[in-house]
């Protein structure tokens, strides 16, 4: 079963791109959402998170604040 991944990030952030190289490198296909370009993303970064940190990696409905590798591996069934 495929997961719905969304990752919400600017292009500058170092953690963002932390995420983005981990699931590119993992083959798991991910829609991103760039916070700093689009006002309707960033609100819905804040909702989910309920906070303003970048990165935020929504994964079927959990949430994952920052670069964490061991919740990233968890959330996605990848040892």
């Amino acid at each position: 079963m495929t997961k719905k991944v969304v990752l919400y990030s600017t292009k500058w952030c170092p953690w963002c791109k932390r995420v983005r190289e981990f699931l590119k490198f993992k083959k798991i296909k991910f829609v991103e959402r760039d916070v700093e370009k689009n006002k309707k993303y960033r609100e819905e970064a804040v909702k989910k998170s309920k906070q303003m940190g970048i990165p935020v990696t929504d994964i079927d409905g959990k949430i994952i604040v920052g670069f964490n590798e061991e919740k990233l591996r968890k959330e996605l069934g990848i040892k």
